[in-house]
This record gives C-alpha cells, sequence and structure tokens, in this order.
C-alpha cells in the first residue's frame, strides 16, 4: 500500500512564473514510457505534502493497478519505488533529498511538485525517472476508478493565480488550469457509488476554479451538492484574493447538506504592509469580511487559517498584529509557519531572521493559538452532536466528523460511512474524545 506522510505547511496556493533553468536539468517522462517500465511490477509509494500530492497518488494507484501492478507496503519488498515529492519550506527540500539519496540504489521514480522545479538538486544525488503530474493524469483518463475508503480527494484545478512572492508551488504548477465541471462531478459521483463518505475537493486554490473558463466555484459546488446519495464534501483551501469576487454565492453554495461547514482561508499574515510584500491580493479588512460573512450565515462553521512568521522585514509591530488578528478571529486552527526562503522566489531587499528569531515567534503564536482553542472547545464538552465516520484508525477505534469537520475519536468498531450521534467527552485540542449516544 502507498505510504503518507503529511508535511505542516502553510498553504500552496498561486502560480505564475514559467519553470526555470532547472526544470531542463534532468529528463522528464510526460509519455507513457514510465508506465510501460511499471508494467508487472510490485510498486512501493511514498507521498508527501498537501491533499493535491495525494491525489495524485491515488490516481498513480488506480493506473498501476489496472496495468498489472502491485502495490506493496515497504521499499525493500519493491521493484521500483516511486515518491511523490513536496519542496514547499526548506525543511521539507532538505527531507526528500535525504529520502531520495536512501533510495538512489532502487529503480527510483520521482513525480509531485520537486522535480518540476529543483531537478539539478534531484540529479545531484541520484539518477531517477522523472514522471510529470500531467502523465499521470493523463494515464488516469484512461482508467477512471476510484479506491473508495473513507476519503476520497478530487483535483478540480492545477496551479492558480497569485503572485505570492514566497512560493515555489506556484512555479511548479503553473497558471491555472480549471478542470471541467463533467469530470469533477463524474468523479465524486465514483466515490459516491464506492460508499466513501468523505470528498476532499482540492486544488492549489480552491476558490480560483472557473476563473479561467467563464464559472464559478459556487456553480460547481451546487452541481455537487445535488448529487445523489450519502456522502459529505469538503472544499479545500481557497485564498482570499479569489474569494472576494464570489463571496455571497459561495456563501449560499455552503448551505447544501452535502458540504462540511468548514474553510481553510489562509490570511498569512495580520499586517497590510506584509501581505503587500508577500503579492496577496487582498487586505486584512478582506479576510475578517469573509470570515464574518461565513459565520453569520453558519454560526458553527470551523475556521481554520495560516500565518508566516519571520518574514523578511516583519518587524515586532507587524507581528503583534498577526497576534492581535488571532485574537479577534479566534480560529479553530492556525497552521504556523517560520518562512523559509525558496530558490526562485523574492528577492527580498531584507536579510533572513536568524532560526532563533523564527522560533520564539512562532512558540508564541502557537500558544496564543492554543489558548484560543482551549476557551473555544471548553462549551462543546459533554455536547451530543450528529457524526459521520471518515477513518479507520486501528482496529477498534475510528475517526468520526462533526458538521463543522471536527474530528471526533470514538473507540468502537465501526464501518465507514456510519452515522450517528456522539457526546464529546475530552478535549484533546485539535479533536475530541466522544462516545457514541444510543
Amino acid at each position: 500500500m502507498p505510504v503518507f506522510y503529511w508535511e505542516a505547511f502553510t498553504d500552496v496556493c498561486d502560480s505564475g512564473m514559467t519553470a526555470d533553468r532547472s526544470v531542463s536539468a534532468c529528463g522528464c517522462d510526460s509519455g507513457t514510457g514510465w508506465l510501460e517500465a511499471l508494467f508487472g511490477k510490485r510498486v512501493y509509494i511514498e507521498t508527501y505534502g498537501c491533499r493535491y500530492n495525494f491525489g495524485d497518488t491515488a490516481d498513480l494507484a488506480e493506473v498501476l493497478k489496472h496495468n498489472n501492478g502491485t502495490l506493496v507496503d515497504t521499499a525493500d519488498e519493491a521493484d521500483a519505488v516511486i515518491v511523490n515529492t513536496c519542496t514547499v519550506v526548506g525543511p521539507t527540500e532538505r527531507r526528500m533529498l535525504r529520502r531520495l539519496a536512501q533510495l538512489r540504489e532502487k529503480e527510483l521514480y520521482v513525480t509531485g511538485c520537486m522535480p518540476q522545479v529543483q531537478r539539478e538538486a534531484i540529479s545531484a544525488i541520484c539518477t531517477p525517472t522523472i514522471i510529470s503530474p500531467g502523465a499521470i493524469r493523463a494515464a488516469y483518463r484512461a482508467v477512471g476508478t476510484v479506491a473508495g475508503g473513507g476519503a476520497g480527494v478530487v483535483q478540480i484545478a492545477q496551479g492558480c493565480l497569485g503572485r505570492c512572492s514566497y512560493c515555489l508551488t506556484r512555479i511548479a504548477r503553473g497558471r491555472l488550469v480549471s478542470f471541467p465541471v463533467a469530470e469533477i462531478t463524474g468523479k465524486v459521483s465514483a466515490f459516491i457509488s464506492a460508499g466513501t463518505p468523505e470528498i476532499q475537493l482540492t486544488a492549489q486554490d480552491v476558490s480560483a476554479w472557473g476563473r479561467d473558463n467563464g464559472y464559478t466555484l459556487p456553480e460547481l459546488i451546487s452541481e455537487i451538492g445535488r448529487l445523489p446519495g450519502q456522502f459529505m464534501c469538503r472544499v479545500g483551501m481557497m485564498n482570499p484574493a479569489t474569494v472576494k469576487g464570489i463571496l455571497d454565492p459561495l456563501v449560499d453554495a455552503f448551505a447544501s447538506a452535502h458540504i462540511f461547514k468548514f474553510i481553510h482561508i489562509p490570511v498569512q499574515s495580520g499586517s497590510d504592509r506584509l501581505l503587500r510584500q508577500m503579492g496577496r491580493e487582498y487586505t486584512v479588512a478582506d479576510f475578517e469580511t469573509i470570515v464574518a460573512a461565513f459565520r453569520k450565515k453558519f454560526p458553527r462553521i470551523t475556521i481554520a487559517t495560516d500565518i508566516i512568521v519571520g518574514f523578511p522585514g516583519e518587524t515586532e509591530e507587524d507581528f503583534s498584529r498577526s497576534c492581535a488578528l488571532v485574537e479577534r478571529l479566534r480560529p479553530n486552527k492556525v497552521n504556523v509557519t517560520r518562512y523559509s526562503r525558496r530558490p526562485f522566489t523574492g528577492p527580498f531587499p531584507e536579510k533572513d531572521f536568524p532560526d532563533s528569531v523564527k522560533k520564539e515567534r512562532s512558540r508564541v503564536l502557537n500558544a496564543h493559538a492554543e489558548e484560543i482553542y482551549a476557551a473555544i472547545n471548553a462549551p462543546c464538552l459533554d455536547r451530543v452532536v450528529p457524526v459521520v465516520v471518515t477513518e479507520q484508525l486501528r482496529t477498534g477505534s475510528v475517526l468520526a466528523r462533526t458538521p463543522a469537520y471536527t474530528g471526533v475519536v470514538i473507540n468502537e468498531e465501526l464501518p465507514l460511512g456510519y452515522t450517528g450521534k456522539a457526546i464529546l467527552k475530552r478535549d484533546r485540542k485539535y479533536f475530541f474524545s466522544g462516545e457514541l449516544v444510543d
């Protein structure tokens, strides 16, 4: 089976520049040669990074199964190894290179963001076959099946419209290409037919979907909400810059009973000055207007956001503004990321902060956010909530989700898709422990 690794990171929105000189550093198989080379082999897949990469891996697994491939659990038992890479921050890049060095004696294939922009770094330590994400997508179109399971990833677009000055992913993934409505709803329907209880819509910027073809995300959500069957849909990361123009219909679209009342909307800083330097194309006030609109319609909606600390030129006042925003916003989750200078981004006239400054700001902001989580969660204890089981954690333990996407761990053996009610018994900071209620 594929092995997945989750890397903590800020949003991977934005696209724009054409990949530069590093792109030609080693060969890329955008045809079917890589697939023919894997026919009949035992294949081990390691996946790092965001939900989009998870989607590529799931599609790749279906392609291999339809071409007489066998997925195995470890690299040792594999004839070939595929690593689906992430390079959103410096520590992740270094981890990728260390892992590729460990696997260089294997028949090695590499996909994901890293080979799109850093092939020279890869080719310096190993000589893998590069599989472009586009090649995976093309091969999957000829297959079209889904594995089912607890959560199904449905990619709705690749790339984005942003110009974020810190983001390497926008260079790796290119400009926005929205996928067709019929293709998206067809895959959602396939997951529904397979009994998948949770559908995850993903893209580098979900709210940008349709901007290149005359459609809008609210229209897509409405189409999905009309599909028959028992399922819930989680809408992925949305950039405030592309939410602004569709806010009212987007909020209305979330009223569908099939949509989790959850938004992941990265603000990145509480300072308008820094947002301009980041190229984020919205203000703090824009962000707060968006959150307020969702909360007015859905008072118990779950709000997740991202903040970068230690961005070049971030003053103590800028950092204080981020802390103050978190205090006003009172989000259910803040992903705090220490700024990491990436190749081909910037340049910034300011010197990078030492790691000690970034670490301390991260510690302070995380501690502040955790106090807010405790205050939000305390009144929820002993509350009875509807839940749907979306993941088998281990034997005798499952993860369920409330309508607001709050995680509830229940220590019972329950089937995926089971719906019922649970009482929230213990606050685990990012989720609750709960018990079923008859």
